[in-house]
């Protein structure tokens, strides 16, 4: 037997005036476009803007559905749409934010494994780390600098390889 150790570093810090300008700015509007977000079940509003490599920005807001297993994500949505509008085009950093209509909004929360496994995905596909910005509507943000960092041991492509 053999013991593995898997873990990874990310910046904490004690508010968004901790971020230099630019992603204060991404963070701030991933705030924001939570108001976008269609949450009538869950009442938990999610945003996420990402800050392509040429200098684009692409929102995306959770979509929810009374069947609930076709809801999407903040961050699927926001990827779709990058890999539509701008095809080809890598993703620099992406910041989500959250909004809960039922209580605190106050910590980072973190992508969910759809999502974790999505952004795998992208980061393989652009063969470039995807930054993540976390952070709710106050207090404490998170900054990841890698997005495969969330999913040690990831599913990709090439397990699906003879």
């Amino acid at each position: 037997m053999e013991k593995q150790l898997q873990q990874f570093e990310y910046l904490v810090y004690n508010d968004i005036t901790g971020l230099d300008e630019a992603d204060a700015w991404l963070l701030k509007e991933a705030r924001a476009v939570t108001a976008h977000a269609y949450a009538p079940y869950s009442h938990f509003q999610v945003g996420a803007i990402m800050r392509l490599v040429n200098g684009e920005i692409v929102a995306g807001s959770n979509q929810e559905n009374a069947s609930f297993p076709i809801g999407l994500c903040a961050e699927r949505v926001a990827l779709a749409s990058a890999a539509s509008v701008y095809p080809g085009v890598d993703i620099e950093t992406i910041a989500i934010s959250y909004h809960n209509l039922n209580g605190d909004s106050s910590r980072p929360i973190s992508p969910c494994g759809m999502c974790r496994q999505a952004l795998a995905e992208y980061e393989q596909k652009q063969q470039a780390p995807i930054r993540l910005i976390l952070g709710g509507l106050n207090g404490k943000v998170y900054v990841v600098s890698r997005a495969n960092d969330l999913l040690p041991l990831s599913f990709s492509g090439g397990d699906l390889q003879g």
